[in-house]
């Protein structure tokens, strides 16, 4: 104890958005924690979109979800991706904060809460090996690693492979999103008896279309698995 009231008294606790103190290490500040976009209400129980009003446990979707056969259970998102949602995503994605991981996943755990079982295994959305070794780490894979440590549950960080590049879905429509990436995702043959027969539980860092997603759960139900829901950092909201 006192060697931490040493190490706390020579770096104490800053927010990791920006260089304001804060009570607890990886946490948001006061400022940034008000204007984040944190997920909660009513939401899609299928993409955890929020939504307008009330509706039972489980029974609301959103329009994309009634319209678009999704490969998955159920959705969960901490985060509305615009603000303080982007921000973060951006920098665990493409500005090396590895360290935002921490946080993130400890969110993404409070809001997968009824969607892991005993037997589920956490499965990141897998990178080609070219953008692997350009990014240098898959920030799927390090939040799905804690994600299992603070769960008590079996991760599987290399269950999916991508045997093809595919170019940047930037600016694409919803259709050739998924278009793009159909039979992009395969799952590892060797990996394979990981999946068959339980619970899936992909983690990625931001859901836009659910082109990815519904490529990788395909995958996994191609493998075997018994059911596949989702949980993304953040997920990109109509009019946030």
């Amino acid at each position: 104890m006192q060697m931490q009231r040493i190490i706390r008294a020579i770096y104490p606790a800053q927010c990791v958005a920006c260089d304001a103190a804060t009570e607890d290490d990886f946490g948001l500040c006061g400022t940034y924690w008000r204007d984040a976009q944190f997920i909660s209400g009513t939401i899609c129980d299928c993409c955890g979109t929020p939504l307008m009003g009330d509706a039972p446990d489980g029974d609301a979707k959103c329009d994309d979800c009634l319209t678009i056969a999704r490969p998955w259970n159920r959705g969960r998102a901490v985060l509305a991706y615009s603000g303080v949602g982007r921000q973060l995503v951006l920098s665990l994605k493409h500005g090396d904060r590895t360290d935002l991981a921490q946080p993130a996943a400890r969110w993404m755990v409070r809001q997968a809460a009824g969607l892991v079982a005993p037997d589920t295994v956490i499965v990141p959305v897998p990178l080609h090996w070219v953008r692997l070794l350009r990014r240098r780490y898959n920030q799927a894979a390090i939040m799905a690693n804690i994600m299992g440590k603070l769960l008590g549950v079996a991760v599987c960080p290399d269950a999916l492979v991508r045997p093809r590049a595919t170019k940047s879905l930037t600016g694409h429509s919803r259709a050739q999103r998924f278009e793009v990436l159909d039979g992009a995702v395969r799952f590892h043959p060797k990996r394979q008896h990981i999946l068959t027969g339980r619970r899936v539980l992909l983690v990625d860092d931001v859901m836009t279309s659910g082109a990815t997603l519904a490529a990788c759960a395909d995958a996994c139900l191609a493998a075997g698995a018994a059911r596949v829901d989702v949980v993304v950092l953040a997920r990109v909201v109509k009019d946030a």
